[in-house]
């Protein structure tokens, strides 16, 4: 008795839903797999791995977009208020001595 979808029509349709290019790929690789009869939990290892590399270098590539994306709050808020902060009780002094 066959009910239901086969494996590959099921995976293609996963992957049509998901619109996400990971499962595609792991769509892709999993309908191979099958195809030429190789192990699945090879190829699941194989797909992890990848996956989690992926996802490393993607969290390395935000974590040098938000360096540069704090810079300019840091430049025009941060910086002239700890001036303010440090100098800002100097002023007066200086302006008493350099003023007459």
């Amino acid at each position: 008795m066959n009910v239901g979808t086969g494996r590959r029509e099921a995976l293609q349709h996963l992957a049509q839903r998901t619109q996400v290019d990971d499962i595609r790929l792991l769509v892709a690789s999993l309908i191979q797999a099958d195809e030429l009869g190789t192990s699945l939990g090879d190829t699941l290892n194989v797909q992890a791995d990848q996956l989690r590399l992926r996802r490393r270098q993607r969290a390395q590539e935000l974590a040098q977009q938000a360096a540069i994306k704090m810079l300019i709050p840091m430049i025009f808020l941060i910086f002239p208020t700890i001036l303010v902060v440090i100098l800002g009780p100097a002023i007066p002094q200086l302006l008493r001595s350099f003023g007459g």
